[in-house]
């Protein structure tokens, strides 16, 4: 049985952006910046003074359009004509100051839109090291509730239907990993939308950055799926060849927010006659209106007496012109006076494809192969960790029990602390790209926030677990440290415990900072003052009043403890002897610098778990508002450039 088509319908879409400048460096974290657009454009729409016209931006000014089941409307117009912003309007990702969206003659429901849609944005958001089958897959996995076997029957077919049988294997790539070409990597993005089989697909500049076979291509599949498949498929494009244009089945040119034109070529090429325009021969059509966009604009609003004047001066037209002219204006005028239909609520069908625990098992899966084939982050880091703890190992070798070498012991202890909590910030670019992907993915319904948070969470134990045990292993035994087993024990859960915390700051940073160089500074900034409250470079007692917080607060105070207490509490060791007495053990020494026993030992545990939990709750909190508040961010971005 054949499906119902998704007919789309915008009328009288309004949207204005606010350019005055923010007040603060980090007030697009909020609302608070977007009301004030909001409310700063109703001021002026109301006649208030106070505001100045110049910070007021109409990006879209009364747009109507009506894209058919079974066509491509495409979307053309110069840079800054509003165009990627009108289909972020259509696929909901931003709300418009005015107007009405319907599907089928009936109010959109976003919920249940983005459902049935897919939207594809310029930017070809994807994980780099994934193949072209492993990323349909998960795609498919995350966003379809079906049996294994129909699961893979269904990407197979898909990888057919997108020409990319031959690519399957391969990984995706990006500027630094060589992977597919770039109009395969496109298909592969349009892919993973088709993927649930949407009845509507929005697309910005699909043929962008391609050359004109493979800009073909992509546009000539596109118009396959939206016959066969009986899509709408709605795309935006700069300035279309020739070949590409006779796929369209009708355009919506733009300019400056306005519509110029909204029909086939053929009655564009009509309109721009009637105006009074010498077409060349073989030329263009949609690149001619682009550069006479000047004097459309001045003469668009006399079309009708014109046409007439035209019509009776000059014998040049047909019967079929003359039919397609008086069809044309009836449909703008109809398209004008059309009345707004009646709200009729759309059934809402709001829910995800996966519990969440299907989501974390998936999600981890896929963390877990990215981890694995990053050389970077995975064969380079456990070559550096068992490097590292070699050579610490051979500097400290077998260490004294006596003062000096006590001496030694706690200068290596801060060493690890500096060394470990500081040399993660290489796996900042990867968190920032999966946030990317994760705003892209958690937008369209595929799965929670949370399974997010709680799959990079999972998926970094086992790594950071052997990370740590090639570091401590060497060192440890290499050093003399407390040769008990459990101390051994302890001390490569306090190692463990330090990478995780290292991560989970990471995390959050990631999910706060725009980008690379802002989040490497505020990692070394909090590394650099977490070391110098530690304790060890300013003893507590130093630590002024006003500046003994960050103590308590440092994330070095509480393993360095741990070392501490781990290597001399219990241990038996004595530290200075005179005439065959001890003098100094290594418990008598914890005392005198402050630090607890054995009961100290799992508070400090607890701490720092404590604070791996709180950074984890964080970086969810930042990024669930970052991924429902996406759209407004991208807005702000804008009108403050």
């Amino acid at each position: 049985m054949k499906k119902q088509g998704c007919e789309i319908e915008a009328i009288g879409i309004n949207y204005t952006i606010y350019t005055h400048k923010r007040e603060t460096p980090f007030s697009f974290f909020s609302r608070k910046q977007h009301h004030k657009c909001i409310k700063g454009v109703q001021e002026l729409e109301k006649g208030d003074t106070n505001n100045n016209p110049k910070s007021i931006r109409h990006v879209l000014k009364d747009v109507n359009c009506r894209a058919k089941t079974g066509e491509i409307l495409a979307i053309v117009g110069p840079s800054g004509a509003g165009k990627s912003t009108f289909l972020e309007v259509l696929a909901g990702k931003i709300e418009p100051q005015s107007g009405s969206i319907f599907v089928n003659q009936k109010p959109v429901d976003k919920a249940r839109f983005k459902k049935i849609s897919g939207y594809v944005t310029q930017k070809d958001t994807l994980f780099p090291l994934l193949t072209v089958e492993e990323t349909l897959s998960f795609s498919a996995k995350l966003r379809l509730k079906l049996a294994p076997k129909e699961l893979s029957s269904r990407v197979k077919c898909l990888i057919q239907e997108l020409g990319l049988e031959h690519v399957a294997g391969a990984r995706i790539g990006d500027d630094r990993i060589r992977g597919i070409s770039g109009g395969e990597r496109r298909r592969v993005s349009i892919g993973v939308e088709l993927i649930h089989d949407p009845g509507v697909l929005i697309l910005d500049e699909p043929t962008s950055g391609l050359d004109s076979t493979s800009a073909l291509q992509i546009i000539d599949m596109l118009k396959t799926m939206a016959v066969t498949r009986d899509r709408t498929i709605i795309l935006s494009i700069h300035q279309p060849c020739f070949r590409i244009m006779k796929l369209f089945n009708s355009i919506l040119l733009l300019a400056n927010g306005t519509i110029l034109h909204h029909g086939t070529i053929e009655q564009l090429s009509l309109r721009l006659i009637l105006l009074g325009l010498d077409l060349p021969f073989h030329v263009n059509i949609l690149e001619f209106a682009i550069e006479s966009i000047d004097i459309i604009q001045k003469q668009n609003h006399t079309l009708l007496p014109q046409s007439a004047l035209m019509i009776k001066n000059s014998g040049k037209f047909t019967l079929q012109q003359l039919f397609q002219e008086s069809k044309l204006i009836n449909e703008d005028s109809l398209s004008m006076s059309m009345s707004m239909p009646m709200p009729i609520p759309m059934p809402i069908h709001v829910g995800f494809a996966n519990s969440s625990l299907q989501e974390i098992v998936i999600l981890t899966i896929r963390f877990w192969k990215i981890i694995y084939r990053t050389k970077e982050l995975f064969g380079f880091k456990t070559l550096q960790m068992l490097l590292s703890g070699l050579v610490l190992g051979s500097i400290f070798y077998n260490l004294e029990d006596d003062l000096v070498g006590a001496q030694a012991r706690v200068g290596l202890f801060a060493f690890i602390l500096t060394y470990l909590l500081s040399s993660t910030t290489e796996a900042l670019p990867i968190f920032l790209q999966e946030r990317e992907i994760l705003m892209k993915e958690t937008s369209c319904g595929s799965y929670r926030v949370s399974s997010y948070v709680i799959a990079n969470s999972l998926v970094y134990l086992p790594f950071l677990l052997i990370l740590a045990l090639l570091f401590s292993t060497p060192l440890y035994w290499m050093v003399g440290l407390n040769k008990q087993f459990m101390a051994f024990m302890h001390f490569l859960l306090l190692i463990w415990l330090i990478l995780y915390t290292a991560n989970s700051i990471v995390v959050c940073c990631s999910a706060l900072v725009p980008n690379f160089i802002i989040g490497n500074s505020l990692v070394c900034a909090m590394m650099g003052s977490c070391a110098l409250f530690s304790g060890y470079f300013v003893s507590k007692n130093e630590i002024p009043n006003y500046w003994i917080v960050m103590h308590y607060v440092s994330l070095f105070k509480y393993p360095f403890e741990g070392f501490l207490i781990n290597e001399f509490s219990g241990s038996g060791k004595c530290l200075q002897y005179m005439f065959g007495m001890c003098l100094a053990s290594g418990e008598q020494v914890l005392k005198e610098e402050g630090y607890g026993g054995e009961e100290s030992r799992r508070k400090n545990l607890l701490i720092m778990v404590c604070f791996i939990m709180l950074y984890r709750f964080i970086s969810y909190v930042i990024l669930r508002i970052r991924c429902t508040s996406q759209g407004g961010f991208k807005k702000i971005f804008i009108s403050i450039r």
